[in-house]
């Protein structure tokens, strides 16, 4: 566990900075600085709690949250099948073990369970750590976005990436990832453009039947 909690220290002020984001944006969607702080505690899943808290914000419903980061989790899948071999004990032991697992200590493990306990264990206490700080000082850290933490997640998963791109295959797959990806948030920009428009096409269908009326 100690190579692994050496390994995560670089990482520790990221991880940090990112949960201070994710209690700032938990308060903003009213959502109280204890739960926030029990939600990064038992969660400890960054992406999937920012998705969820961003749909509760926007006036979206539990179940839509859940999906959301529900949907985003589901790479945990082939990580947790990938990992479970590793775990020995009780089913508690394994179920507490199992919460350290996110992408960072993965990547950075290559199988070595200890490594991937230290590397999670550090990271859940910047986590939550970072979540108490942004909850509670939510007002005077103010918007995270000016402090370039939006672009955070995208720079710690290339980070990642590099560690696992050491052969061709490899390359080929985070290249088609990358190509996936970039059409998807094309493709979403382009509806989030249209979408204003069809409203007003919308509503001059239908003022039209109405101004017929008053003639």
């Amino acid at each position: 566990m100690r190579k692994g909690a050496r390994l995560a220290l670089p990482l520790f002020p990221a991880v940090a900075a990112l949960g201070a984001s994710f209690g700032v944006l938990a308060r903003t969607a009213h959502l109280g600085a204890l739960a926030a702080v029990v939600m990064s505690a038992t969660t400890f899943a960054g992406s999937s709690q920012v998705a969820a808290v961003s749909v509760l914000g926007a006036g979206g419903g539990a179940v839509a949250a859940i999906v959301a980061a529900l949907l985003l989790n589901a790479r945990y899948a082939p990580i947790g099948i990938s990992v479970a071999q590793s775990f020995r004990g009780s089913i508690a032991k394994r179920f507490a073990q199992s919460q350290l697992v996110v992408d960072e200590s993965w990547a950075l493990a290559r199988g070595d369970l200890g490594v991937l306990l230290g590397v999670g264990t550090v990271l859940w206490f910047g986590w939550v750590g970072g979540t108490a700080a942004g909850a509670i000082a939510g007002q005077a850290i103010g918007d995270p976005s000016k402090f370039g933490l939006d672009g955070a997640f995208a720079a710690l998963f290339t980070a990642l990436l590099a560690t696992q791109v050491g052969s061709r295959p490899r390359v080929a797959v985070a290249i088609a990832g990358g190509v996936v990806a970039a059409v998807l948030i094309r493709s979403r920009h382009r509806a989030s453009r249209s979408s204003p428009r069809r409203r007003e096409r919308a509503a001059a269908r239908g003022a039209r039947p109405y101004a017929c009326r008053l003639r």
